[in-house]
């Protein structure tokens, strides 16, 4: 067993396989870039390598610098991680031409899998179904169009170096076929340097199924069982589970003898995945599963195989790369329970899920679930890299049980500034549809307006107990110009000594005006004459339900079920500027034009793509807000912009 690794990677997979590796006794070596030099994964390694600049193209994705950090401190073995360059079969040979011990598969294996369409022609030489479709090499833009014909409407254009859903669009109609493909060829080209697509035939009730198999250099092939990662928002997996709902064992035999066929096709040695997509129209069945991809290397799910298996999967990476043969046969190794994973990401659910950057003023995740992150209170999310903040793994005796405690888990994460998407995981998984197992990759566009309603009831009551118990504070004599004892104007306050003391009470709820009457109750306050609501060193309850706050100077941030919801003392809003209305084309984030496809004077419909933002890996695009002309165009491909920046100007046609 080599004695040092170095992870070529950040956030919680570095992190993670430290983990793995201070158990074994392993000396660890993080590199770094700049934005990430004070990110947890650098502070918890033995040692730290700085390579570059923030942009992954200057440091995590420039192969020359980590194999000199490499040797510079002496690294025995070098793991990947996954994103970066744990695919990039040149990287792993360089790493093997160094002497140092490469924790993943052979390069031809990488390279056999890598690239789609070659992919898919050798599974159809291995016997291995494949989804209908075209992976050919004549990549004209009639060719592509009239092949999408032939598979029939509606298509999937996937670049074929493509993963994680970039590089991947859904077609539904002829008209839409060149938009699409110019879309995927782009993202692919800029996330792995490969615009070259293949057409797929789109599965109209899909679900993705996924097999974790491992290989050693003794001949051993084993899989670990399947996983769900069906719940997918644009591609991007949200919640994944194992095993898979409704898997019977003739259709589970049948999809890991597949993905074993798969594995021996390239001679896979180490930590690999082989996603399939199946037909769930009509429930899960053998002869309606199809080979999609391998994904040569750790998965970020690969919590929830480990949970139901027992199984450290990263331990197995090293020993297996060490030359150890697996530590078990597929005959010892055994389903137990149910597991889940729900991606914690930094995004905004209520702007379109909108990345969110910043530092992270407040961050509270609960103890009783396994965490993995990257982050830590007062650390910093930054533009650069991709917006998944930590993972959160569950582990029951039964599916209801598991989705249960994780959508409790969900609940329960306090986090701020940043805005998250833990509320909306949280009604995922409670979602009446997903506690049956009726789940597909349409199942959240299709449930869009349940997952995004609002305990509004329950944030109103506690926003309001939390302004007049500030208010109480305060006093009635208070030069607190805010608290309601000191009034308003077209506001009434007072105290009545022939009545119960009570006061209206006005807050702002992220932002909107609400009120209520406020009444002293045991120990607390009453709501509308609802149920004692009291307030804690960082809670609020009401009835039965338990918030918690924090105070953000004179007002307060209130989590909601895994949301962030601020409360002010009532204050006149001001009008908003830059609304959709003036025809300014904002940049919702700072990032990167990657297309800019009109000029200055061209009329433009309303919905009609203007300019093309990218940031934190995905394509964002501008569109008009009305039918009218193009004016103030003031970018180029390639230009940098910052959070706000005007991009362009619609004017109403005269």
């Amino acid at each position: 067993m080599f004695t040092s690794v170095l992870v070529a990677n950040r956030g919680e997979i570095a992190c993670r396989v430290f983990r793995t590796a201070r158990r074994m006794g392993i000396r660890t070596i993080a590199v770094y870039s700049e934005a990430d030099a004070d990110a947890l994964h650098v502070r918890e390694a033995d040692e730290a390598v700085l390579i570059g600049p923030a942009a992954a193209r200057e440091s995590y994705l420039d192969a020359a610098k980590v194999l000199a950090a490499a040797r510079a401190t002496g690294a025995e073995a070098i793991h990947p991680g996954y994103g970066f360059l744990s695919e990039n079969a040149d990287f792993a040979d360089a790493v093997k031409a160094a002497g140092i011990v490469w924790i993943g598969p052979d390069p031809a294996s990488i390279r056999a899998m890598g690239l789609k369409d070659a992919a898919k022609t050798l599974m159809i030489q291995a016997g291995v179904p494949v989804t209908p479709g075209y992976q050919g090499e004549d990549q004209t833009a009639a060719t592509l169009a009239a092949e999408a014909d032939r598979v029939g409407y509606p298509v999937l254009i996937k670049a074929v170096a493509g993963g994680g859903g970039k590089g991947m669009k859904r077609v539904d109609r002829p008209e839409d076929f060149a938009d699409g493909l110019a879309s995927a060829q782009r993202e692919g080209k800029a996330a792995f340097g490969d615009d070259r697509v293949l057409i797929e035939r789109y599965i109209t009730r899909p679900r993705h199924i996924e097999v974790q198999v491992f290989g050693d250099r003794h001949g051993q092939v084993v899989h670990l069982f399947e996983r769900d990662c069906s719940l997918q928002r644009r591609h991007q997996k949200v919640i994944e589970e194992a095993p898979a709902p409704g898997m019977d064992e003739a259709t589970r035999a049948a999809v890991t003898g597949a993905a074993i066929k798969a594995a021996r096709a390239v001679d896979y040695v180490g930590a690999g995945t082989i996603e399939f997509i199946a037909d769930a129209s009509e429930g899960l069945n053998a002869d309606r599963i199809w080979f999609m991809e391998m994904n040569t290397r750790l998965q970020v799910e690969h919590p929830v195989t480990e949970s139901v298996t027992g199984v450290d999967l990263v331990e197995w990476q090293f020993r297996v790369a060490a030359g150890e043969p697996l530590p078990l046969k597929q005959d010892e190794i055994a389903l137990n329970g149910w597991a889940m994973e729900a991606r914690l990401y930094a995004e905004d659910p209520a702007n379109g899920f909108l990345p969110s950057i910043g530092r992270l003023d407040h961050f509270r995740l609960p103890d009783d679930v396994r965490i993995d992150t990257g982050v830590e209170q007062g650390g910093e999310v930054s533009q650069f890299y991709d917006p998944m903040i930590a993972k959160l793994i569950v582990h029951e005796e039964t599916r209801e049980a598991a989705a249960e405690r994780l959508a409790q888990a969900c609940g329960e994460v306090e986090v701020w500034p940043v805005r998250t998407n833990a509320a909306f995981l949280k009604r995922c998984l409670e979602h009446p549809r997903f506690v049956e197992g009726d789940v597909d990759t349409g199942f959240i566009g299709a449930e869009e307006g349940a997952l995004a309603s609002r305990d509004e009831a329950s944030a109103r009551a506690a926003a309001l107990t939390l302004i007049a118990e500030a208010a109480l504070d305060g006093g009635p004599d208070s030069a607190d110009r805010y608290s309601p004892w000191s009034g308003q104007p077209g506001l009434s306050y007072g105290l009545r000594l022939n009545a119960r003391a009570r006061t209206a009470t006005w807050a702002l709820l992220d932002g909107e005006a609400i009120h209520g009457e406020a009444a002293p109750a045991p120990g607390g306050w009453r709501i509308d004459g609802g149920p004692i609501a009291q307030v804690g060193f960082d809670q609020v309850q009401t009835g039965e339900r338990l918030f918690g706050f924090q105070a953000d100077g004179d007002d307060f941030v209130l989590f909601v079920d895994g949301e962030a919801r601020r409360v002010e003392r009532f204050r006149v809003k001001a009008a908003a500027s830059g609304a959709a209305s003036d025809g300014a084309l904002r940049a919702p984030m700072p990032g990167r034009i990657v297309a800019a496809p009109l000029s200055n004077g061209d009329a433009v419909t309303k919905g009609q793509t203007v300019v093309v933002l990218e940031a934190m890996k995905m394509e964002h695009a501008l569109v008009a807000p009305f039918d009218g002309v193009v004016s103030g165009l003031s970018v180029t491909v390639g230009d940098q912009v910052t959070d706000g920046a005007v991009l362009a100007q619609v004017r109403a046609a005269d």
